[in-house]
């Protein structure tokens, strides 16, 4: 038994990934965190949970319980294996740690904590144990349509967490709109003050979710988003517009466990399992 088991840790596997093609100097074990960590967010019929990364030289591998599935990468051949479920009790390549890690890299930065796969282009991620930090590395992205920057991952299960999101703001700054006129605020700072301020509650989060902070210094280009608005107030004397308009935030989120997200003052409700998604109107959540 415990030969077999040597056996099926030496043969263990891997799916998907996310970066940079490297080559012989590549960060193996980075990579393979990486790849991980995306396939978990992008594939978790297969990978429904997160599980650390163990060494058995030359493999590093993760097994996947719920599914009896391994996956992880010989650092002999560099090559992606995976092993059981639908691929049976025979190792299977799926391709070279490099050409997958190619394939990933047209993405966003894998985590476990947040699902990146649909993040818009521009963001990036990094965590360091409950810590998640996002950054558009001081260059401005197309305004996202949800404002949500970490909606955790799928989740195969009903997981029965939930939790509240609670930001602090600190700083915000809009630049291309320019009003000076007495007595009336910039109405467009005003947005991009309460933009991080919405509250999102999330049900069904995997347990990792419960205790996150996360930190983000974004820019948004909002000059598409503001076009029709920007028309009505060009010609006005004391407003004065040059694009791009922009958005720059930093601010400070921290998720608190809820009993339940419906009776709580959040904007907006997304379950992670049934990936339906509710928004306040008039004091009611109404499913989207």
């Amino acid at each position: 038994m415990k030969r077999y088991m040597k056996q099926l840790i030496l043969f263990s596997c891997t799916f998907l990934l996310l970066g940079n093609m490297h080559f012989a100097k590549a960060d193996t074990a980075g990579d393979t965190e990486i790849l991980l960590n995306w396939a978990e967010n992008t594939y978790p019929q297969y990978f429904p949970s997160h599980q650390a990364t163990q060494s058995v030289d030359p493999w590093l591998y993760r097994f996947y319980p719920e599914t009896g599935i391994y996956a992880g990468v010989n650092r002999s051949d560099n090559n992606v294996y995976v092993l059981g479920g639908p691929w049976g009790s025979s190792p299977t390549v799926i391709d070279t740690l490099p050409n997958l890690f190619a394939l990933a890299s047209s993405g966003n930065n894998s985590i476990p904590a947040c699902n990146t796969a649909t993040a818009p282009a521009g963001l990036f991620y990094t965590q360091n144990g409950n810590v998640v930090d996002v950054t558009t590395k001081g260059q401005c992205i197309i305004l996202p349509t949800n404002n949500n920057l970490c909606q955790p991952p799928q989740q195969t299960t009903a997981t029965g967490i939930s939790v509240l999101t609670n930001t602090t703001i600190i700083s915000s700054k809009l630049s291309g709109i320019q009003i000076d006129i007495p007595g009336i605020p910039n109405p467009f700072q005003s947005f991009a003050d309460n933009f991080s301020n919405n509250k999102h509650c999330t049900v069904n989060v995997p347990a990792e979710g419960a205790n996150l902070i996360i930190n983000s210094d974004v820019c948004f280009d909002m000059t598409a988003h503001f076009a029709d608005t920007i028309d009505q107030f060009e010609d006005i004397p004391g407003v004065t517009i040059t694009p791009p308009i922009t958005m720059a935030t930093k601010d400070t989120t921290t998720t608190q466990s809820v009993a339940n997200c419906f009776e709580t003052d959040a904007d907006t409700v997304y379950d992670a399992f049934t990936k339906e998604f509710w928004i306040k109107q008039d004091g009611s959540f109404v499913k989207q």
